[in-house]
């Protein structure tokens, strides 16, 4: 079958590799689609994403397929079912696992990541991680399910009421997920701030946002929201996340910036705006969610998915390369 391999930091091969086995509590699926992003940059370049991936490795952490193999302990899922994967695997024996906040968990691995994930034409994971994917969810929609999920997660990290004036500052794929998910959420009023006018527009005739800011044409951000979402992890936005922000407001770092990044903030406003300033990291248990946001037709991600390349076209997705791009999903299997 075929694979594609990091090998080495920034570089990537398709390999003809033999096709793997499972043991007796693992699902063999057949990849479909495996979505990429930017943990997937991040390790192409040799950085860590969740955990560290060491070469040779193949990733692929966002994924969909269809079972071709069960292990002999294996009964929640059959072959043929469309799934998808929850690659992170936690330890369940650290202090962290043992108090309810798993995503810190010291021992983490993660299919795609510390195992070969969903670049290849077929990818085991241990069964506890698969879930079914609904009827009327397309395999491709479903591979972006993990990404999903990590938004759903930083949600439930919020107190969130109808009331509430939402900003979500960061027009990538992942900013245009939170748009449609603080909806769901039912947060009333949803705005969107960015550098792309085409993503901006998008997401206001479609998606229900009520106001935009493109800040490249140097647009103002009011300073009246309860709930920010930072969804790019640069210090720019990091400040403007908090600036934006009304009293007892509540601020999501989500986006993820380089390890020795810093940012400016005012510490008096903090304490005198009584600001939640809220880090968010992966995805426990947000799968179910996840799903089920996909199946309800609340979270429509499919317009959002600009770019659809072949294994041996992922490389330019990940060298900065390929312009343009909101999100691409690998189509890996036929």
């Amino acid at each position: 079958m075929n694979a594609l391999v990091l090998t080495d930091v920034k570089k990537m091969v398709v390999e003809n590799v033999d096709t793997p086995e499972i043991k007796d509590d693992e699902v063999l699926i057949q990849t479909k689609y495996a979505g990429i992003c930017g943990t997937d940059h991040a390790l192409y370049n040799g950085l860590p994403g969740s955990a560290a991936a060491v070469p040779p490795i193949v990733l692929g952490h966002e994924n969909s397929g269809i079972v071709a193999k069960v292990g002999s302990k294996v009964t929640d899922v059959k072959v043929g079912d469309r799934v998808t994967v929850d690659p992170n695997i936690y330890c369940g024996q650290c202090r962290y696992c043992r108090t309810g906040r798993k995503e810190l968990c010291d021992n983490l691995s993660a299919v795609g990541v510390t195992r070969n994930g969903g670049l290849e034409e077929y990818f085991t994971a241990p069964s506890t991680q698969v879930y079914q994917v609904p009827d009327n969810v397309p395999l491709k929609a479903a591979a972006a399910t993990e990404p999903i999920s990590c938004a759903v997660h930083g949600i439930k990290l919020l107190k969130l009421t109808p009331y509430q004036k939402a900003l979500v500052i960061g027009d990538g794929f992942m900013g245009q997920l939170f748009v449609q998910i603080l909806q769901a959420y039912g947060v009333h009023q949803v705005d969107f701030a960015g550098i792309e006018e085409n993503r901006l527009a998008l997401n206001k005739e479609k998606f229900g946002v009520t106001n935009t800011f493109n800040t490249a044409k140097g647009d103002k951000i009011p300073s009246d929201y309860d709930v920010v979402i930072e969804a790019v992890g640069l210090p720019q936005t990091q400040e403007e996340a908090v600036n934006a922000t009304t009293k007892g407001a509540q601020v999501l770092m989500f986006g993820v910036g380089k390890p020795n990044q810093e940012f400016k903030m005012n510490t008096y406003e903090v304490y005198q705006k009584q600001l939640t300033i809220q880090g968010s990291f992966i995805n426990p248990d947000a799968f179910e969610d996840s799903l089920a946001l996909l199946s309800s037709g609340k979270l429509n991600i499919l317009p959002l998915i600009s770019h659809e390349p072949s294994l041996d076209q992922v490389t330019q997705y990940l060298d900065g390369t390929a312009k343009g791009v909101s999100k691409a999903v690998v189509k890996v299997g036929e």
